[in-house]
């Protein structure tokens, strides 16, 4: 009999989707299994806030169906929320001959999933996946517990091949209106550096040179959320000996031994050209295991990029909270 007390999970569709709802008396979690395993709601029920930023195409049905060779897969089927991104981060990219497309493959493929706690005290639901380009099979469980205000995730990527290969690994979690306000502040812990990217994007949509009259400052106060109006841009965080972040109440906590960097991406609205056409106001904070945006290629280059020998698993743990 289907359970409305306590932690709480079940089964739904969405736009034909499949879709996993974990809850208690304080979250809504929906993870929609059909595409990427995305997390598309996190409700803090006291408040009705959503941290979730949902895109203005919204959820497109025709997600299920994204074609491997469509480079713009990604963005075209964007909904928002929060991502597992593997193994390509940013732009299209070639390794070893497979050609990926911007933050393929797991992000748009349908995942299996099994619920396995379903008790008063705690739920659980189980996601699988195995890559098409690459031979990885990744794993990521979601856990939420009777009375917590915090997700748990334990996510696994397992190189099912007899080879060592390379891979980027990243949380692609973005905020938005109506959480998202110019003046909110970020926490970061001390000690944090900034690396700039090699190239900005001013709002013509034209790429510059870092330094030029759109490129984002290193001096500028990375704590404060903006005003509308401002450029596109990103830049890369590192130095953290513990991986943890907060936006005004929202806590999110990750292995920062696996994923050393944070990108802090921005889009304010200036971007007037395809694919935000001015309707966007969001910042990213997403931790990863490589830098830049530019490919699993270029990450394998500058050598940030993921090893992982024959048969190889690596494990993250992930922890997304509410402080309120």
């Amino acid at each position: 009999m289907r359970r409305n007390w306590a932690a709480r999970i079940h089964e739904v569709i969405i736009q034909g989707m499949r879709a996993v709802v974990l809850e208690n008396e304080f979250l809504r979690v929906t993870v929609l299994a059909d595409k990427g395993g995305d997390v598309v709601e996190f409700l803090y029920k006291p408040t009705d806030t959503d941290y979730v930023w949902l895109s203005p195409q919204g959820l497109r049905e025709d997600a299920r169906h994204l074609a491997a060779d469509d480079v713009g897969a990604f963005i075209d089927h964007y909904e928002g929320g929060w991502q597992e991104i593997f193994p390509n981060g940013g732009a299209p990219s070639t390794y070893q001959g497979a050609r990926l497309a911007q933050h393929g493959e797991v992000a748009t493929l349908p995942w299996d999933y099994t619920i396995v706690a379903d008790a008063p005290e705690s739920v659980s639901v189980r996601l699988r996946v195995r890559t098409r380009r690459l031979p990885y099979e990744l794993e990521k469980t979601f856990t939420l517990a009777k009375g917590s205000k915090a997700l748990e995730v334990r996510s696994e990527a397992r190189n099912a091949s007899d080879q060592e290969l390379h891979a980027m690994w990243g949380q692609h979690i973005v905020f938005g209106p109506p959480f998202l306000k110019p003046g909110r502040r970020i926490r970061l812990p001390d000690g944090i550096k900034v690396i700039p990217h090699p190239e900005a994007i001013n709002p013509t949509g034209r790429l510059i040179e870092a330094g030029g009259p759109y490129a984002w400052p290193t001096d500028v106060d990375l704590s404060v959320i903006p005003e509308p109006g401002g450029p596109s841009e990103i830049v890369y965080l590192t130095g953290f000996e513990e991986g943890w972040y907060e936006i005004d109440g929202f806590r999110v906590e990750w292995d920062a031994s696996l994923m050393p960097y944070l990108w802090m991406w921005q889009e304010l609205g200036a971007s007037t050209g395809y694919p935000w056409w001015g309707q966007a106001y969001v910042v990213g904070l997403e931790p990863f295991s490589s830098m830049p945006t530019d490919g699993l290629a270029a990450a394998v280059d500058n050598g940030t990029a993921l090893t992982l020998g024959p048969g190889e698993t690596k494990v993250l743990r992930m922890r997304a909270e509410v402080l309120t």
